[in-house]
């Protein structure tokens, strides 16, 4: 694998595997989605007003849901909080320094000299202290993570703000290098321009984006730091560089053998063969004892808001410092009284020692049932395409497989929005028959566009001219029309286990990039617009919508017993389980911008949930 920089009035970083004339290449995002979407969601929510000055002990592990850090611990909200773009972290949820804003765009002044790009600036701190009372502030620090690696010019600056001289100094710095482990660093504060009330730190990320490449298309991010348990307190030693906490470090996965998600008809099917037998976890001991702990599980069928399925793991002790991968045996299948489509939560809970951080303990999955299948959870960390001389009529393809016989209705592609809408291609929509693993004859071809502009979170639906049926093993992908970059979304945290091939110079060959490309075939009967009686709630419950399906505009009643005014929240997931739209209780929400599918909603007081339901989108 060749790894090099590219500059174009956006620039990037690019991974090129050659093949002859042709490249399977990577790209960053000139757009991170999550976060552009819920920027413009964000002018109708309130913002908290932090207090003038915190008291010590400051301590940030980046759990919260983001995309951008909490108002009450930060001003500002330029990084990334996610759990994807790292490796290891030491704790579940980090913040990722790129060259995005906080609108999840490329900064306007990216350019091949070094440039200031994403801030993360602490409230004011109550620091009024003796300097013999050992305050200390330590942090966890990883360059490129998933995405790329900052160059030696690049650099991760601490700096510390002086109250009486006004004036911000730097105390720490990282140069770009490649990835490796969250390294320590911690730093004695003992400066009395330091040790006053109103104290503030921030870290800046300096990025350089260079090169040259013909292609805007595959301009995008670049220069990714990954920060973690950030703890500034009194009372430490040099030595103390992590709090003491047991906690989760990444993301629970499908629960499926196959898919991330698939349709609920065709897993009814063959659950048999389908369910997984276990719940994997992976968490950590970050304290310097051994620690007890117990893990315990509970499945929630959202649609009815009830626990389906509960059990434990048992307890075990886990060494100071030590990584725990742990599979958890599962008996249990998902079922419902749904017959088009399911969601199911999977929470994991550790119990730990009473002093124990308990807001890292908890961690969910939803398990999706809908109409597509799905490799990806929904993520993209990179662009995936198809480049250079040779590559006009270039192929790529990932292989699913159906269990019964259906009809393939649609696709959903998420492209990548580029550099001046560069990638606004055509290209031809494909799906092949399976040939021993590899993509055989042509079954459908359709002109399509990238047009990355009329997308919901990424995904543009692409609806069959004619439906095709399909039985056992298919392909799906597309037939390039130039030598030129569509730019697809990568998901890097799901491997494709040999099911995404290329062709180019004649032949097809697997795919030499990690991750899996972001293609969901839609399948079964077409989405109903009629027919409530299948989808709505019990009239019981607490939240009550309609019209369902919608169109245009939503309506939405809560039983005035279950909220204070002021105090609830509506959220809106789509079918994979991802927020798209979050804001105060209203009894109307327009939904005419969601594309057509199944949408489930949730009510909300504070952490405390009021109510479910679900709507169909047409």
């Amino acid at each position: 694998m060749i790894f090099r920089r590219i500059h174009l009035a956006g620039f990037l970083f690019i991974a090129c595997i050659f093949k002859g004339y042709s490249q399977e290449i990577v790209t960053g995002l000139i757009i991170n989605p999550e976060i552009n979407k819920k920027y413009e969601q964000k002018a109708s929510t309130k913002s908290l007003n932090p207090p003038d000055t915190l008291d010590l002990p400051f301590f940030e592990d980046f759990t919260d849901e983001g995309p951008w850090p909490q108002e009450t611990r930060w001003t500002d909200n330029d990084v990334f909080v996610n759990n994807t773009f790292c490796l290891n972290p030491v704790s579940q949820g980090v913040a990722t320094f790129d060259a995005l804003n906080n609108m999840g765009l490329l900064y306007e002044e990216a350019e091949t000299y070094q440039f200031e790009a994403d801030r993360l600036t602490s409230v004011p701190l109550n620091m009024e202290l003796d300097p013999a009372e050992n305050i200390y502030l330590s942090f966890f620090y990883q360059p490129q993570g998933t995405g790329d690696p900052p160059e030696i010019k690049d650099s991760l600056v601490l700096q510390f703000y002086s109250v009486t001289g006004d004036i911000w100094k730097s105390v720490w710095k990282a140069e770009g290098t490649v990835v490796h482990n969250f390294k320590p660093v911690i730093i004695k504060i003992e400066d009395p321009d330091y040790l006053k009330k109103g104290f503030r730190f921030r870290f800046i990320n300096y990025a350089s984006l260079s090169s040259t490449l013909s292609d805007p298309a595959m301009a995008g991010n670049a220069d990714q730091w990954n920060i973690d348990y950030i703890y500034l307190d009194r009372n430490r030693d040099p030595a103390d560089t992590i709090a003491e906490d047991v906690t989760f470090t990444s993301p629970i996965r499908s629960v499926l053998n196959t898919y991330e998600s698939m349709p609920w008809n065709q897993f009814r099917q063959i659950f048999l063969s389908e369910m997984g037998s276990s719940v994997k976890i992976n968490y950590r001991n970050n304290d310097k004892v051994i620690r007890n702990v117990t893990r315990s599980f509970i499945i929630t069928d959202i649609y009815e808001d009830a626990d389906v399925h509960s059990f434990s793991a048992g307890a075990t002790n886990i060494d100071p410092g030590e990584w725990i991968s742990y599979d958890a045996n599962l008996i249990y299948t998902f079922n419902s009284s749904f017959t088009d489509s399911a969601l199911f939560r999977i929470r994991s809970i550790l119990t730990t020692d009473e002093f124990d951080r308990k807001i890292n303990d908890t961690i969910d999955y939803y398990q999706v049932f809908s109409n597509y299948f799905s490799y990806d959870d929904g993520s993209a960390e990179s662009g995936y395409g198809i480049n250079g001389q040779g590559a006009s009529n270039a192929m790529a393809a990932t292989r699913f497989r159906t269990f019964l016989k259906d009809t393939l209705r649609a696709v959903f592609i998420a492209f990548n929005d580029s550099y001046e809408s560069s990638n606004r291609r055509y290209f031809d929509l494909a799906v092949w028959n399976d040939n021993n693993g590899i993509p055989g004859d042509l079954l459908l071809e359709q002109e399509e566009m990238v047009d990355p502009g009329e997308s919901i979170n990424g995904f543009i639906r692409y609806d069959l001219n004619d439906p095709l049926p399909v039985e056992g093993y298919f392909h799906v992908g597309w037939v390039q029309r130039t030598e030129t970059f569509l730019n697809a979304s990568l998901d890097m945290n799901t491997p494709h286990h040999g099911k995404r091939h290329y062709y180019i110079n004649g032949s097809w060959q697997e795919s030499e990039v990690s991750g899996s490309l972001m293609i969901r075939p839609v399948t079964g009967e077409k989405t109903a617009v009629s027919g409530i009686d299948i989808i709505t709630r019990d009239q019981a419950k607490i939240l009550h919508i309609w019209p369902n399906p919608a169109s245009l505009i939503l309506n939405i009643e809560i039983r005035e017993s279950e909220y204070k005014p002021g105090d609830c929240t509506l959220d809106i997931f789509d079918s994979s389980g991802r927020l798209i739209i979050s804001r105060e209780y209203t009894e109307t929400i327009d939904v005419s911008a969601l594309q057509p599918g199944i949408y489930f909603i949730k009510a909300r007081s504070g952490s405390s949930d009021l109510g479910y339901n679900r709507f169909i989108k047409y």
